[in-house]
């Protein structure tokens, strides 16, 4: 036979039960093997249960004391009830003092006190009774998340102020600076959010015009490294600038803001809009005469043709955000009819343009000149590729040094890496 006896609104704090005529505690703590709530009960007296009804900070930091033996019980582990009856009078009947002094030695649940209300700088200096003066019987598990957060931060120095947190709270980072930032003006005190959107305002008006492209060779997804970068310092500069007072984590917050919803869009732009910021004439688009094929380091390959509708860049990016991996980095653009190509060496930073020195006669092989350049990221890539689709080898000239000895082009390869 089972009564309870008494029992807080809030349903998870632990609850008095009469059972078989003795007074127990039970709570519920963690799962069993089957995932299922596990309940753990132990003996208490008439004297607990008083203090228990009358006391809810007394209440609180029983159970707070008790948590961490149901942890240890684990999922099918023995509940060490001895343990647990061994703290009623220490923390129920004892002076405050002595209920201070015990929780300095003992493991206790620090979370469970801290979503009550208790104040967290007095809990930190060891005064937890005194921190219980403000315990609410409601939970409010975001105060749990925000104080790991805070802790953090105070680790490293970075104490966010009243418009720094608005700030993160606005991008969704207050808890987890890794998270993808997003705009949620309803998580900000409406007092401080004109202050905020000033903040915001700031940023945009520094980025506008800034985009951040993609980078095939990292996947279809992938956006360039450096347009991130440029546009996280250019957000970073003016933000500082016009607000000096804001700590470091409201400043990147905001950059990554404006840094990752400049990405989303040019994930969202198709890839001949892309590639057609400008007048898309000049990327070789139908009015290009002759055929190209597209191939990897894994001899899969594409053919495109004059009558595509496509650009023969968008097609060729395309085919590299399909097929590019870190062992496939290799990617070649060949014009046959022409007799020459482009290899893209995406794991050196580097090119070769391949023309038809000779060509083969009476069965013999045709020879081919080969020419190295270096590359200058993703942005380098793509006007070598425009450039040659629109106009073969020849209108590659203007775009780098281009070296014809191997051993010399490695030289130079490595005295660049080395910088």
């Amino acid at each position: 036979m089972r009564d309870i006896v008494f029992t807080r609104r809030s349903g998870w704090i632990p609850h008095v039960i009469r059972e078989d005529g003795e007074l127990k505690l039970t709570l519920g703590a963690g799962a069993d093997a089957n995932h299922e709530p596990r309940t753990f009960t132990f003996s208490i007296g008439e004297a607990h249960l008083a203090v228990i009804r009358e006391d809810l900070a007394r209440h609180l930091l029983l159970w707070s004391a008790v948590l961490p033996l149901c942890d240890a019980a684990g999922t099918r582990g023995r509940f060490d009830e001895s343990a647990a009856v061994a703290l009623l009078d220490p923390i129920l009947l004892s002076a405050r003092a002595d209920v201070d002094a015990l929780f300095q030695r003992i493991r206790w649940d620090r979370g469970r006190l801290i979503a009550h209300g208790a104040d967290i700088g007095l809990l930190e200096r060891g005064q937890v009774c005194a921190a219980m003066r403000t315990a609410t019987e409601a939970s409010n598990g975001k105060r749990v998340q925000e104080y790991p957060a805070d802790r953090r931060r105070a680790e490293r120095g970075a104490v966010p102020g009243p418009l720094d947190a608005a700030i993160l709270m606005y991008t969704g980072q207050y808890l987890h600076g890794a998270t993808v930032p997003r705009r949620m003006p309803d998580a900000v005190d409406p007092a401080l959010l004109p202050e905020v959107m000033c903040v915001i305002a700031t940023a945009e008006q520094a980025c506008a015009g800034i985009r951040i492209g993609r980078d095939p060779r990292r996947g279809k997804r992938a956006t360039d490294k450096r347009d991130w970068d440029r546009m996280a310092a250019t957000v970073d500069a003016a933000v500082r600038r016009a607000h000096p007072e804001l700590v470091v984590d409201a400043v990147r917050t905001v950059s990554f803001l404006m840094c990752s919803e400049a990405a989303d869009r040019s994930r969202s732009t198709p890839m001949e809009d892309e590639e057609a910021a400008g007048d898309r004439a000049d990327f070789g688009g139908s009015a290009r005469k002759t055929a190209l094929s597209f191939t990897d380091d894994r001899g899969v390959g594409k053919k495109w043709l004059p009558d595509n509708p496509r650009t023969a860049s968008a097609a060729f990016w395309e085919f590299v955000g399909d097929r590019s991996a870190a062992d496939n980095e290799v990617f070649t653009i060949e014009d046959e009819e022409r007799g020459e190509g482009i290899q893209l060496h995406f794991y050196a930073d580097s090119i070769a343009r391949v023309t038809t020195a000779h060509e083969g006669e009476g069965g013999s092989d045709a020879r081919y000149r080969v020419e190295y350049s270096l590359v200058d990221g993703i942005g380098g890539y793509r006007n070598l590729v425009s450039a040659f689709v629109r106009g073969g080898c020849a209108a590659l000239e203007q775009h780098g040094s281009w070296l014809s000895d191997a051993a010399e082009f490695e030289r130079a390869r490595r005295r660049r890496d080395a910088e």
